[in-house]
């Protein structure tokens, strides 16, 4: 078997890199101008953390949104903790890395997506054609998409994995 580069997982973790310097930045400068993150990740990774009640309501998946309130902000090299508002109920959460499905900054109509590779057999076992880059509205987005906004293209790193 022949080494090769892969230039997938490569790209995911320089993305991921990426996600912790803009929050290494708003941890030490708070969010900029109209700033705001929806970030969506697994609720059954192994490594996050949340409260029971909010793992029974969103057991698969969760969009949180860091915008006006949130407190605690802590990043590591592996993930991140921050206590969110949940109708009144102040929850800390922590959020590693790897759990990260979407993350978006509407405001400058910045996002990423990312793939799991059981993700893409999923996708692609009908047709068995590879996955291909996509552009992807989450309800949220789309919902402000209704309100006048412009819609936020993310971005999927996932067609250049072989």
């Amino acid at each position: 078997m022949t080494r090769s580069i892969d230039y997938g997982n490569l790209m995911h973790e320089a993305m991921r890199g990426l996600i912790r310097k803009v929050l290494l930045d708003v941890c030490d400068n708070g969010l900029p101008g109209e700033h705001h993150f929806f970030i969506t990740f697994d609720t059954g990774h192994p490594d996050a953390e949340l409260a029971d009640w909010l793992f029974d309501r969103y057991p698969g998946e969760m969009t949180v949104v860091m915008q006006h309130w949130y407190d605690n902000l802590e990043v590591t090299d592996e993930g991140f903790s921050v206590t969110l508002n949940f109708g009144d109920a102040p929850e800390p959460l922590y959020i590693p890395y790897d759990a990260i499905k979407t993350f978006v900054d509407p405001s400058v109509e910045f996002g990423l997506r990312f793939e799991t590779q059981s993700d893409e057999d999923e996708e692609a076992a009908p047709s068995q054609l590879p996955a291909t880059s996509q552009v992807e509205k989450s309800d949220t987005e789309k919902a402000e998409t209704d309100d006048g906004a412009k819609d936020a293209e993310i971005v999927s790193l996932d067609s250049f994995r072989k």
